[in-house]
């Protein structure tokens, strides 16, 4: 008989720095044989990203500046659900409009991403967006008034993000998982699924501290 799993209980949690966009939390761990660990946790708001594709096969893409890097990359449009109670697939219908000037007539989950899972619990949801219309698009600022919008066939986008021309995380997975999933005829969730690994931690400190 398998004996049980061990629970790795939180027996201890402090928050080292909490700001803007996220927090720092250190919690104790109870490990197996009976250690107790510290884990850095960076929490953080859930996000977005979507992949719209036009009726020619084309992926809707940006060139944007992100200052960790030092540099501009390729990515799919991308928001934070940093609006409290905001569902995410209007948060995604908004960051598409806002960033590219783009509505969609269908809407699908395409694939959900921890970002990375060993030290901070942001989740991004992709979504495909399908049956792209023009919209007035509002004024952007900061990176976002640099923003270059491109059309890339989607062949050409898998061969980038295998290339390593593409390496943002939420668009590699996008467009991996598009070609993936058209390929092998798999059914898309519905644009409402559940998500189970949409992170609250952050918003739930943010309004504490109200």
């Amino acid at each position: 008989m398998n004996q049980p799993r061990h629970e790795f209980t939180t027996l201890d949690s402090t928050a080292a720095y909490s700001g803007a966009i996220l927090a720092l939390r250190l919690d104790q761990v109870a490990m197996p044989n009976g250690r107790q660990a510290e884990r850095e946790v960076v929490e953080h708001h859930g996000a977005v990203g979507i992949l719209a594709v036009d009726d020619q096969d084309r992926v809707a893409m940006i060139e944007q500046y992100r200052h960790p890097i030092g540099r501009r990359l390729w990515e799919l449009p991308a928001g934070l659900l940093d609006a409290p109670g905001e569902q995410p697939v209007l948060a995604a219908q908004r960051e598409l409009a806002e960033e590219t000037g783009l509505a969609a007539g269908t809407w699908s989950v395409l694939v959900d991403v921890l970002a990375s899972p060993g030290f901070t619990d942001e989740a991004v949801r992709i979504f495909l967006a399908q049956g792209l219309t023009q919209v007035d698009r509002p004024e952007a600022h900061d990176e976002e008034a640099d923003i270059e919008l491109s059309f890339v066939p989607m062949d050409e986008a898998v061969r980038r993000a295998l290339a390593g021309e593409i390496v943002n995380a939420s668009a590699v997975a996008g467009v991996l998982a598009f070609a993936a999933a058209r390929a092998a005829g798999t059914e898309l969730r519905p644009a409402d699924a559940p998500w189970p690994d949409l992170p609250t931690a952050f918003e739930k400190r943010k309004s504490s501290r109200k």
